[in-house]
């Protein structure tokens, strides 16, 4: 992946951040280019892998999942095997919106979205518990969100 050319390649990036729908030509204005060169830039950008893709972000609420939960988790081994089988796992649960690979006393970090405190008691015992390669879980309810920023 190329870096980022410069400041105004950050410039894109920033009002992208923003809003991803904008039309080039507000985009140029903005950070000072013409609607060419902005274009240019921004397809470069794209090519490079330094923008990976657009997404909508949609209200959790309207997929039913009103509560967000913070879950560490602790392998009982940390054998390549029962990573690949933690992780494979993972990827395969639309309650987790994220999965990180951390360092400290425990092994993952997942943030989990769900409908309430018995869909995610479910959630724990039909699907992360059931995992021979799980340890420990130990979870966090989030009561409020202060900052969300995507890149």
């Amino acid at each position: 992946m190329q870096k980022i050319a410069d400041d105004v390649d950050r410039r894109i990036l920033k009002v992208l951040a923003v809003d991803a729908r904008i039309a080039n030509n507000e985009l140029a204005e903005r950070v000072g280019l013409s609607a060419s060169a902005c274009l240019r830039r921004l397809r470069r950008l794209e090519e490079t892998g330094v923008i990976r893709g657009y997404t909508a972000l949609v209200d959790p609420v309207i997929e039913g999942w009103t509560m967000t939960a913070i879950a560490s988790v602790r392998l009982s081994r940390q054998h390549e095997d029962e990573i690949r089988m933690f992780e494979e796992a993972v990827r395969g649960w639309d309650e987790v919106l994220e999965c990180h690979l951390v360092t400290g006393s425990r092994d993952y970090v997942l943030k989990v979205m769900s409908a309430g405190l018995e869909q995610y008691e479910r959630f724990i015992k039909e699907k992360i518990a059931r995992l021979k390669c799980v340890d420990t879980i130990e979870t966090s309810f989030v009561m409020s969100t202060i900052k969300e920023r995507r890149l």
